[in-house]
């Protein structure tokens, strides 16, 4: 529904004086009104009102391109999500290499220090291949030796050549000192009494 309605339809126009009696080229009463002319406008106030419901339904005509700008934004997106991921990964692993490096040298934050959780949660461990310090315990009874015989179990042992009589032993003597081989030569045996009565005799 819309109508309109008269705003001003006339305005009164007014007729100036321009006598100029002596022609001097100035009017004599610049400004004096003689009249006004009543003149019609012919505007109007407009007033329009609508009841209505608009709706609009846009189909792309080729969706391509839509398709591959949603991908871009993906793409974008997920690789901004790995640049973040690579920076904390690498604030991670310069943290963790510090702490283990002050940790090593014996340096520490205090433990009421605002800073000490910074390396709270790294640990020091053994590296592969690498025995901690450790202790065992030894029993000492399995160090006491057990014999497993006596000095009868020995029996009589010769090392070189026996002494068999007392007239061997004079010339045998001399042999003592050397053999073919230039060493001395070690008897152990059973000696006759005559060797050993002559041994004995000043």
């Amino acid at each position: 529904m819309s109508w309109q309605d008269p705003f001003e339809e006339y305005y009164n126009d007014p007729v100036y004086n321009n006598v100029d009696a002596n022609d001097d080229g100035v009017p004599d009463n610049p400004g004096e009104v003689l009249y006004y002319v009543p003149t019609r406008t012919g505007q109007k106030d407009t007033h329009n009102w609508s009841v209505g419901v608009s709706a609009t339904i846009s189909h792309p005509l080729d969706k391509k391109l839509q398709n591959q700008c949603k991908e871009a934004v993906a793409v974008q997106i997920d690789l901004q999500r790995q640049l973040t991921a690579n920076k904390r990964l690498d604030f991670e692993i310069a943290r963790l290499k510090n702490c283990g490096e002050l940790k090593k040298a014996g340096i520490i934050f205090h433990p009421k220090s605002p800073y000490a959780g910074v390396c709270a949660d790294v640990m020091l461990v053994n590296p592969p291949g690498v025995v901690a310090q450790h202790t065992h315990t030894i029993d000492k009874g399995s160090l006491t030796p057990k014999a497993n015989g006596t000095a009868e179990n020995l029996g009589t042992f010769s090392i070189g050549n026996p002494i068999s009589s007392s007239s061997e032993s004079t010339s045998k003597e001399e042999d003592l000192s050397s053999n073919d081989t230039g060493l001395p030569t070690l008897q152990i045996g059973t000696v006759s009494e005559e060797s050993s009565q002559e041994s004995s005799e000043p």
